[in-house]
């Protein structure tokens, strides 16, 4: 089984809020209101790069993100999307995918260590959510491609 010995790394588990999963993935929203901020963790054990997943976990990896990316824009209509996959503070693969506008706390800067994370409220929360169905819906109509 693929995602078997699979541990999602406590900084991840501790910063971000699962909202959906696949065989491939998992879908992550981190807990910083300051920006739309989605986390798609490939459920590998001890992979920290992409070229170490399998061809076709790289593959369903950029479909999966193509779709969130996508979708993420559609919702937010940021001036740009950035991805990343960092892993210098959390070495466990995890790709970023960050709407970013104009004047938002780091524009147009990185988004890294600028100003401190704001966790959401709860009523902020659901409201994120609920402005993230179409994007989990992307996600998951990606899985059946």
């Amino acid at each position: 089984m693929a995602g078997e010995g699979f541990a999602l790394h406590h900084k991840l588990a501790d910063d971000t809020l699962l909202l959906a999963s696949s065989e491939l993935s998992e879908l992550r929203l981190m807990n910083d209101a300051h920006y739309p901020w989605l986390l798609l963790v490939p459920r590998r054990a001890g992979v920290r790069e992409i070229y170490e997943l399998s061809p076709a976990d790289q593959q369903g990896l950029l479909h999966e993100s193509s779709a969130i990316g996508e979708a993420l824009m559609m919702a937010f209509s940021g001036q740009k999307l950035n991805v990343a996959a960092l892993g210098n503070m959390v070495p466990q693969l995890h790709l970023h995918h960050v709407v970013r506008f104009e004047g938002d706390a780091a524009w147009p800067g990185p988004v890294w260590g600028v100003v401190p994370a704001e966790p959401y409220s709860e009523s902020a929360l659901a409201s994120m959510k609920e402005r993230l169905v179409p994007v989990v819906s992307a996600y998951q109509s990606a899985l059946l491609d």
